[in-house]
């Protein structure tokens, strides 16, 4: 059996305390730059209806769009720059495609195309890149990046005239693309489908599941203990994995010495009466992301049973990237997944977040 066979994935769980109110907090930038979400959960102890407003704006979350067979060199054109690229926050990112054995690609909201490429296809088109962070020692894959926003993209230069034509005559490619955009301001603005028409476009909707978890055992945890205290606050690490749990619809009222499953809720806890967990799935973008941390900060302004309330946000498993522009690390236990805990007291977060060491977050 191969040696890498043998051991496990390196995970890196990076936990954070800081306060919404400090000029550094970085949730922000956290958020902003985890460009590709397919899940988000919602977890609010002592809660057993979804606040009104929290409602309203997965309501408002609108639509995303899925365009068929779509040539990658319809991003290079200066009509996509003029209409999405300088006017708002533009995701586009290849579906039903696998990172470890098929072409990849995406589009970033900071104007980069991103291919993440199989060496043939590489070799085929010709363009610069560099080898795949998880290619072992022979380069079996590649990755090419292209700013489109650049100044040398311009429809005259020669650097686009070199891009256009290995993506266009030398080597084509196609896929069908999860798209979704955020306009910068709420002037009229061209729509996905419009531009898309003379493709095959599918308007998608979010899917959203509410459940609500009656006596369930939910884990202290203090802002001010987030290593944990024996007999007063569980870790945060413990508390991250029982979020995990619960947004699955895992079972955690288990004995630890449960021939079924081990897994029960760390100690200490307390019985809550009732826990409401809500899962939106789909091509989410950090803007609406952004606003649900923004209300659930809000949800303290009145008197609440609970200390605190979480989001859990998870990335595509198959994305070229996972933060900023770092290589998603498909073969080495890539989770590209983070979580907000949100305390009632003194407006402070804690940021929990798995990766690799190669691709974990700052």
């Amino acid at each position: 059996m191969l040696t890498a066979l043998q051991t496990c994935p390196r995970h890196l769980l990076v936990c954070e305390k800081s306060s919404f109110l400090q000029e550094r907090s970085r949730h922000s930038a956290h958020v902003e730059t985890h460009y590709y979400n397919y899940c988000v959960s919602i977890c609010l102890p002592e809660c057993r209806l979804l606040p009104e407003k929290v409602k309203n704006i997965i309501d408002d979350f609108g639509s995303y769009y899925l365009v068929k067979n779509l040539p990658v060199n319809e991003f290079l054109t200066q009509e996509f720059n003029d209409r999405f690229l300088k006017k708002g926050l533009f995701y586009a990112l290849s579906y039903n495609t696998r990172i470890d054995q098929d072409n990849v690609a995406a589009v970033l909201p900071t104007g980069k195309l991103i291919l993440s490429v199989n060496k043939d296809t590489y070799e085929e088109m010709g363009l610069q890149g560099k080898p795949s962070l998880y290619s072992g020692k022979k380069a079996i894959r590649y990755i090419v990046t292209i700013d489109l926003s650049d100044s040398s993209m311009s429809p005259d230069g020669k650097k686009f005239q070199r891009v256009k034509w290995a993506l266009t005559e030398k080597k084509p490619l196609a896929l069908d693309f999860l798209v979704s955009w955020d306009p910068l301001d709420n002037s009229e603005q061209p729509s996905i489908q419009s531009y898309y028409s003379k493709y095959v476009v599918k308007e998608c909707r979010f899917q959203v599941n509410s459940n609500v978890s009656r006596d369930l055992l939910c884990p202290v945890l203090k802002s001010d203990e987030l290593h944990g205290k024996e007999g007063t606050s569980c870790s945060a690490s413990e508390v991250f994995e029982w979020l995990g749990a619960i947004s699955n619809e895992i079972n955690c009222n288990n004995e630890s010495n449960s021939f079924i499953s081990s897994f029960c809720c760390p100690e200490p806890s307390i019985l809550v009466e009732q826990a409401h967990v809500c899962t939106v799935t789909g091509f989410i973008t950090p803007t609406k992301i952004q606003k649900l941390v923004k209300q659930l900060r809000e949800y303290f302004n009145e008197p609440k049973l609970s200390q605190w309330v979480s989001i859990m946000v998870h990335g595509f498993a198959d994305s070229p990237v996972s933060w900023r522009e770092t290589e998603h690390g498909y073969f080495k236990g890539g989770e590209n997944l983070y979580s907000f805990v949100i305390f009632n007291n003194e407006d402070y977060w804690l940021q929990m977040a798995v990766g690799t060491y190669d691709g974990c977050p700052p």
